[in-house]
């Protein structure tokens, strides 16, 4: 019986958290003079795919700009938090311990406040309406966040670097060779939220790049909204298009998120 119940509330808290979702995915399909009907509609009665032609005839680009920028902050990220993951896990470097309270303070910071400081910044430097721009100030959230790798980099045997050092492999063929191959959850894990973050950004995005010729999924939503002009069909046709590859994504890499993210938890 008390099974019984759990999976009762646990079904309930899962509807109510998908819901929105649903909602998202019932307003793209719902015809533009139906969206103020009172009471709504919960089901699309007579379902349009206006808002998703939409999608296929205005959002690509933006689509293929918010595909590029998340790829670069991936490997951005990669090629920076992984090493220093390393560095602090194995090569112990002298201030080691401050560096990482930064990053853990840099995690801390409003993604506006560093939005602010960056378009000073980019604007001196002429980096503004740029896609790689955007890829510098996103990394700038992701890589703090890949400090993971030192919780999980930590848990490798020191005998199996020590064995490599013995068979000649100098600091970077063990990185390369040994220490990244058995750090493939943790790889997985940063890449997946790099991506996400950089996917989904909206602050750096309007701030950093709002007249440049690339600009990502977030500010193609967002051109719909004016102040006499709000096409919630559209928005939400790519609202809902927009989560497709973050949903696959989600779903490919879970196992290796859920063996991630606990990195470090559990010392032998």
């Amino acid at each position: 019986m008390t099974r019984r119940r759990h999976t009762v509330i646990g079904l309930l808290l899962t509807a109510l958290m998908l819901f929105p979702v649903y909602w998202m995915l019932n307003v793209s399909l719902t015809p533009q003079q139906d969206m103020r009907k009172s009471p709504p509609d919960l089901f699309p009665l007579h379902p349009t795919f206006e808002g998703h032609r939409a999608v296929l005839d205005d959002q690509l680009p933006y689509l293929g700009t918010s595909l590029l920028i998340g790829l670069g902050t991936v490997a951005l990220t990669l090629l920076l938090a992984a090493p220093a993951g390393y560095s602090l896990a194995k090569l112990r470097p002298r201030g080691g311990g401050a560096l990482g309270l930064v990053l853990l303070i840099a995690q801390m910071i409003p993604g506006i406040v560093m939005a602010m400081g960056f378009y000073g910044v980019f604007l001196d430097l002429g980096l503004l309406n740029s896609w790689w721009g955007l890829i510098i100030a996103d990394s700038t959230i992701a890589v703090p966040f890949g400090v993971i790798f030192t919780a999980f980099m930590s848990g490798i045997p020191g005998d199996l670097i020590a064995a490599s050092r013995i068979d000649g492999a100098g600091t970077f063929r063990i990185f390369w060779s040994i220490v990244l191959p058995v750090s493939r959850n943790a790889l997985v894990t940063v890449s997946l939220f790099s991506f996400l973050w950089a996917w989904s950004d909206f602050v750096f995005a309007n701030t950093l790049d709002g007249g440049g010729e690339l600009r990502p999924i977030t500010l193609g939503i967002y051109k719909y909204i004016g102040n006499n002009n709000q096409e919630w069909n559209a928005i939400m046709a790519t609202a809902v298009v927009a989560s497709v590859p973050a949903t696959v994504l989600l779903v490919l890499a879970q196992r290796y998120v859920a063996a991630g993210v606990t990195a470090g938890a559990v010392k032998d």
